[in-house]
């Protein structure tokens, strides 16, 4: 076990930190609040990311190899950021969480809606949600109804007799939170709130227009492709397949007998979905698996790669939309899917998406960060980019989900700023 010996220090306000846990990366990213910097006013100051080890689709399968490699994740991050980090932003994956829908009523007494109103409504959306061996992610905001006038998006300052809310709840199994809060406190770091991965992966990715049309994020991950579905400008479902770019590397090294490891770099030098008439006649080395010795090579053409590549993908996006079909989500969502996470970046995704799907499809990397070097605009920085949202737009509130609509992107940065000053 790699040990780093953590400082303790009063906490920072204009300082946040994010921990995305995935199957094949673990990234901790440390942001600070900065009036000069453009989009969201986020700087970031420190990225660190390791291989995962010790934890699969969200759930805890080595407590002390997950434990290094949050540790050695942190400790990067905070080497390069030289700030000491008490607290952190965590991603839950959708693989282990469940999407809800619930109506709640409040009777108003004919007075104009607050925030106190919407605050009571969530709480009773938490109260009357009971699911056994399960825990609340989110209480979210869907629409809400003033009497009988429907759609209303944000109901505050009108008034009515009756304000109804319709509610997105996310849970997740109390074991799995228990384990990851566990390893993290392990870690001697506190949890400040999480986040499931694709909700994060949408809050980094989307612009305002997007969600409020209709818009479908699929974060296409190492062991798990997962889903959000935004409309209205609120997150109405999450969803998942087991199923990942993991998977592509798995078939790559049993269809071509060579290691995980070269698997992965063939992936990486010549995957793509598009087919090519050169193929047949373009040759790859591929060193061979057995007898310990990887020295020992064969050349395959690359059309036997490319159609190894493309049959897995096929089968992950026929899977994704068969879970969209299932929500009903394919339907209201609009023409645009966004595809995003580290698989996202394989060439031709987005085209072979595209023809499936008959949908507009573009490949959403982070909007609106500073500094952090060229990984932070990648796909595959979106969902600890979106933890870092979401951690600031948690800071400027008593609850993320008391927020009828998100606040803009300036108005949130001068509000963080005007705190600062007035409180240091």
């Amino acid at each position: 076990m790699t040990l780093f010996f953590k400082k303790t220090h009063k906490r920072r306000r204009d300082v946040f930190a994010s921990l995305d846990l995935g199957s094949n990366k673990i990234c901790c990213a440390i942001a600070r609040v900065d009036e000069r910097a453009s989009g969201d006013g986020l700087r970031v100051v420190g990225v660190g990311h390791q291989l995962s080890q010790g934890i699969r689709n969200g759930v805890v399968t080595d407590l002390e190899s997950l434990e290094d490699s949050i540790l050695n994740a942190v400790h990067t991050a905070e080497q390069m950021a030289r700030e000491t980090i008490d607290e952190v932003y965590v991603s839950i994956s959708a693989a282990s969480a469940r999407s809800h829908t619930l109506d709640v009523e409040l009777a108003l007494g004919n007075s104009p809606v607050d925030d106190n109103h919407i605050r009571q409504l969530l709480a009773m959306g938490r109260q009357a949600f009971v699911k056994e061996n399960a825990q609340i992610i989110h209480v979210l905001p869907v629409t809400y109804a003033l009497d009988n006038e429907f759609g209303i998006r944000d109901p505050r300052g009108l008034l009515g007799k009756k304000l109804i809310a319709s509610l997105h709840i996310v849970s997740i199994a109390n074991g799995v939170m228990q384990n990851i809060t566990n390893c993290i406190e392990r870690c001697h770091l506190g949890v400040a709130g999480f986040v499931v991965a694709p909700y994060a992966a949408g809050l980094s990715t989307l612009d305002d227009d997007e969600q409020a049309l209709g818009v479908t994020v699929i974060d296409l991950g190492g062991a798990s492709s997962t889903i959000a579905s935004f409309l209205d400008g609120a997150l109405v479902h999450v969803d998942s397949i087991p199923v990942g770019g993991g998977h592509i590397t798995s078939d790559i090294a049993r269809g071509l007998s060579t290691p995980l490891s070269q698997a992965e770099r063939l992936k990486t030098l010549y995957g793509t979905t598009i087919t090519s008439s050169s193929d047949e006649r373009e040759s790859i080395i591929v060193p061979q698996l057995g007898e310990g010795n990887i020295t020992a090579t064969h050349q395959v053409p690359k059309s036997l790669l490319v159609y190894i590549i493309k049959a897995r993908a096929e089968e992950t996006l026929d899977l994704v939309w068969k879970r969209l079909q299932h929500s009903g989500m394919d339907r209201i969502v609009g023409q645009r899917i966004v595809l995003t996470g580290g698989a996202s970046q394989l060439p031709g995704i987005r085209e072979l998406a595209a023809q499936k799907w008959q949908k507009q499809i573009r490949v959403g990397s982070p909007i609106g960060f500073n500094g952090g070097g060229d990984f932070v605009s990648t796909p595959s920085f979106a969902v600890c980019g979106g933890l870092l949202k979401f951690a600031m737009r948690d800071f400027l509130s008593e609850d993320h989900a008391v927020l009828a609509k998100p606040a803009p992107a300036d108005n949130m940065v001068q509000r963080v700023v005007g705190w600062i000053r007035e409180n240091f």
